[in-house]
């Protein structure tokens, strides 16, 4: 750290914090805008940059109806991964990953990406055969992948029960040397300065009431800060897509469902990979500050709500623990719920909607975070050139009606594999 900066920070402790530059505007809705884009989490964010950054569009507004983090972006648990099964989705969490890679230099701001590898834990012949097929699929798609053996395993993670005695035994796993973690309200900071630093206006606290229809074509938005016309209009808004595909008049293939996730006290550095068993639904790795993170499947119930139920609480500690048993000492600290928005076929939908100059992009389940480079670059691909992207062609809203499905949950033990 430079002396000037060690200086900054001294100063503005000492000032209450009073003298920090904002890190982007907070401008006033204008009449009329490009292109809007429903939703200020990671997915609207990055749509919002490439379109600024690659297609030239700056007039440009992002509307978030809380403030930008307080959504699904800041309640998640910010696992990286490029580890599917299926071509179409492989390549393009392949490419996700790739923009993960660049992605702190191509924003000028650290995301702290920790690329400490992926790990899926096989309890079963049948499941380490699965694992070997999921393996292989990868290589064929040129995304890394290298089966472990039992030593292998304890060597990466000394804390693992390996016993024959153990509650699960384990016979094997899978890495992905390039998976990993980020930090998740920097993704959203960074592609919001970015995306500010190129013209577009971030307005929060500005909640989308209903969409203006001129006949088939959009034309703007009522919202709680006036009506903002505009010649295309993007969802961009995770769980609460459904609500808005509604004011449309449309029916999405998915349901809205909270997902959550906890942490442990903090404690000295024990786990450098994420851990991930498909088979007890529970996935592990530890924070930057010392924290055990822990989280498994959705509660099951639809919701709209911030906060999980008891009883996952109680499987996701009990899973960790038959995984790791030193763990059964920790505290837990927090927990927390975001809302996802399952498709029924596991995969997301990135897709023009009939109503001419309108945009989807939903249905993401489990891979919203990881997905968050290539949704942006996708879904500005498609709102500027009118043209899906190649990696997300696959994604349009017709495979429901003509069966052509991207169906990712059968590929794994665990609903929790997509």
């Amino acid at each position: 750290m430079s002396s000037y900066s060690a200086l900054s920070l001294a100063w503005n402790a000492l000032s209450g914090h009073g003298g920090w530059k904002a890190a982007w505007r907070d401008p006033e809705p204008r009449k009329h805008y490009d292109v809007v884009i429903i939703g200020g989490g990671g997915h609207g964010l990055a749509t919002a940059y490439y379109l600024a950054k690659n297609y030239g569009i700056a007039n440009i507004a992002v509307l978030e109806k809380g403030w930008i983090g307080g959504g699904n972006a800041g309640r998640n648990t910010a696992i990286v991964r490029s580890n599917y099964l299926l071509t179409p989705n492989s390549h393009f969490y392949e490419h996700s990953l790739k923009l993960w890679e660049g992605l702190s230099a191509d924003l000028e701001f650290n995301v702290m990406f920790s690329q400490r590898g992926m790990v899926n834990i096989a309890h079963s012949n049948a499941e380490l055969s699965a694992l070997h097929r999921r393996g292989n699929a990868m290589r064929l798609n040129g995304v890394d992948a290298e089966l472990l053996s039992l030593p292998d395993l304890g060597a990466l993670m000394p804390g693992l029960d390996l016993s024959p005695q153990a509650r699960f035994p384990i016979v094997g796993g899978l890495i992905q040397k390039r998976g990993g973690t980020a930090r998740h309200d920097a993704v959203v900071w960074g592609y919001a300065r970015a995306a500010d630093r190129r013209g577009v206006d971030i307005i929060q606290n500005c909640e989308v009431k209903a969409l203006r229809r001129d006949g088939d074509r959009i034309v703007g938005v009522d919202t709680t800060r006036g009506v903002i016309e505009a010649g295309k209009v993007a969802i961009c808004v995770a769980g609460h897509s459904s609500q808005l595909a509604a004011m449309a008049g449309l029916r999405l293939p998915m349901e809205s469902h909270v997902l959550q996730a906890m942490v442990s006290e903090p404690v000295k550095p024990m786990l450098d990979v994420v851990a991930v068993s498909g088979a007890l639904h529970v996935y592990i790795n530890q924070s930057d500050k010392g924290e055990i993170v822990m989280g498994g499947d959705i509660d099951g119930s639809n919701s709209y709500a911030q906060r999980g139920d008891p009883h996952i609480l109680d499987h996701v500690v009990e899973s960790a623990i038959s995984l790791f048993p030193s763990l059964r000492r920790l505290r837990m600290m927090r927990s927390w719920g975001g809302i996802v928005d399952m498709s029924m076929d596991g995969s997301p939908i990135i897709t023009s909607l009939p109503i001419s100059g309108l945009y989807l992009n939903a249905g993401w389940c489990y891979g919203g975070f990881k997905g968050t480079p290539a949704a942006g670059d996708a879904m500005a691909h498609l709102v500027a050139t009118g043209e899906p992207h190649r990696f997300a062609r696959h994604y349009t809203l017709n495979r429901f009606d003509t069966g052509e499905l991207l169906d990712e949950r059968g590929s794994g033990s665990s609903a929790w594999m997509h």
